[in-house]
């Protein structure tokens, strides 16, 4: 069974500057469980089937004006019926005032009451956003994050290959780094991983030989970053001449992680190897291919061969290559 995560009330407070007008307990200790929100316009029209009581409730300008249309009896019934439902909670944005009904309602149902000066639209689509990272699927992957070029490059490998020193040198180069050695992937979309650094090892690095160092005190804040998209998996290995390796880049490699798949390399390690300049332009040439270019498809074309031809290394190298 898939892990339920939660957010503080008090954190989605703080987050959208929301003004309180009921609260039934601590806002600390009240857990929001569900990334969906909903206008119940239909709602307080009188339609109650197919409501979804789990969703936090928002009420605009719109469904303010209908409700002050309303008979006094009939208004007291569809708040009460509203709250009775025990909703996560209710906001009124736009600074609207809160109708003495809904108040009434709210407290007697206990339910957290809410309001805000955003329009409905801003507060519905920051929301969501904020509650789609909160909530997301996640899992947590030894490894490197850093943003290179724009590009979200995670690192992994084995201990003591290398990770954390190709890291260091990527953020001596400008670069910017997100997590080491723990990596919390997060699922905010059926397309889009986000990578952070657990809070207590955040801006943290461990080189060997030299000990933990803190990436954002030794190199300042524009080194850091909090999070950033997964956009290719690189993985370094030591060296093995037995192994073949990819040296065209025809098609991209894919790995898997939480149901979505990711352009992944393997890059071998040995003396002499800059790996902070091959991942720089590992993250360029990413890009470029998301992009639809194919440096490697190009040459073959210019030397007059089709691209269909290529099927592994060991073809190439028996190729009578014409320059």
């Amino acid at each position: 069974m898939a892990t339920q995560y939660s957010v503080t009330l008090a954190k989605i407070i703080r987050e959208f500057s929301l003004k309180t007008v009921y609260v039934p307990d601590d806002p600390a200790n009240i857990k929001i469980s569900s990334n969906s929100i909903n206008r119940p316009g239909l709602f307080i029209n009188g339609f109650y089937e197919y409501f979804d009581s789990e969703r936090i409730q928002i009420l605009g300008k719109m469904e303010n004006a209908f409700l002050l249309d309303l008979p006094k009896e009939v208004l007291r019934e569809r708040m009460d019926k509203l709250c009775a439902y025990h909703v996560p909670m209710v906001i009124v944005t736009r600074g609207l005032e809160v109708l003495p009904e809904l108040q009434e309602a709210a407290e007697k149902y206990h339910v957290p009451l809410l309001t805000t000066e955003e329009t409905t639209t801003n507060l519905t689509v920051s929301m969501i956003s904020f509650l789609n990272v909160e909530l997301a699927p996640r899992i947590t992957r030894h490894g490197v994050l850093v943003e290179v070029y724009g590009e979200g490059i995670m690192i992994t490998g084995d201990s003591g290959v290398g990770k954390s020193e190709c890291a260091m040198e990527l953020v001596k180069r400008g670069h910017r780094l997100i997590a080491d050695d723990a990596v919390e992937i997060r699922k905010v979309s059926n397309k889009r991983l986000v990578g952070t650094s657990p809070d207590n090892i955040r801006h943290f690095m461990e080189l060997r030989g030299v000990g933990i160092i803190n990436a954002r005190r030794l190199f300042g804040m524009g080194s850091v970053k909090t999070n950033e998209k997964i956009d290719m998996l690189v993985h370094l290995e030591q060296w093995n001449p037995e192994k073949v390796y990819d040296r065209m880049g025809m098609e991209n490699e894919y790995t898997e992680m939480l149901g979505i798949r990711i352009p992944a390399l393997t890059i071998p390690v040995k003396p002499g190897r800059n790996l902070a300049i091959i991942i720089e332009v590992a993250a360029m040439n990413n890009r470029q291919k998301k992009m639809g270019y194919n440096a490697a498809k190009e040459l073959l074309q210019k030397l007059g061969m089709p691209v269909d031809m290529i099927g592994n290394d060991e073809e190439m190298e028996d190729n009578d290559w014409d320059f």
